[in-house]
């Protein structure tokens, strides 16, 4: 499973290398999804997480003292500086590297690019359809317990997640339904993807992350 895993994450990392190579530099300095940060900075994020050099993360952390999160912007943000063909050089040689995040595993790394994939793709309406048996995947990450960074405690509590496409259902309770893709980057926390699910779970979604 582990190989079937990281072959995904690298197909997927080359899906974003090629979805960030197709944009001009206005839609780079849109808004993406992610809250704060342009398509660029989300690119550089992509860039920067998919490092060999887990040491430069440990580094960031320490300078940001112990803030994970802040250390992330720190990096993507200087990754995002680059000149763009850099950018993209890097999204396709490091595509292939296995150095892993502990605790999640290749899991991370394949579900940030879904998700980083749509926080640049669904605000500039471009299409992004990656394969759903890799969705289906992240969908059993993120529904396991061990997401961390991705789902907050408490997010899917009485929500049952079903995803047609990537025939996955998870759950009891209101439901939400919608293509694997879409209900993925729900419950990753993004409002904007909840106008692209239905059923009753979604207001209790909304609650909960907000938006």
């Amino acid at each position: 499973m582990t190989d079937q895993v990281f072959a995904a994450v690298e197909r997927n990392r080359r899906a974003f290398a090629e979805l960030v190579g197709g944009l001009s530099e206005e839609q780079l300095a849109m808004p993406s999804l992610c809250d704060g940060w342009d398509c660029r900075t989300v690119a550089g994020h992509v860039a920067a997480a998919s490092s060999p050099a887990m040491g430069e993360f440990l580094g960031a952390v320490l300078r940001s003292r112990g803030n994970a999160h802040r250390a992330n912007t720190l990096l993507a943000t200087r990754m995002a500086r680059r000149p763009r063909a850099e950018l993209l050089t890097l999204l396709r040689e490091r595509a292939s590297n296995r150095a892993t995040p502990p605790v999640v595993g290749p899991y991370g790394p394949l579900t940030d690019a879904f998700v980083h994939g749509a926080d640049i793709a669904f605000p500039l309406g471009l299409p992004f359809e990656p394969d759903p048996a890799d969705v289906r995947i992240s969908l059993g990450f993120v529904t396991g317990g061990r997401a961390i960074g991705f789902v907050r405690r408490g997010w899917l509590d009485g929500l049952r997640l079903v995803a047609d496409d990537a025939g996955f259902v998870h759950g009891d309770g209101a439901e939400i339904r919608g293509r694997g893709l879409d209900v993925l980057v729900a419950v990753c926390g993004r409002p904007a993807a909840l106008e692209r699910v239905d059923g009753p779970g979604v207001a209790v979604l909304r609650s909960r992350i907000g938006g």
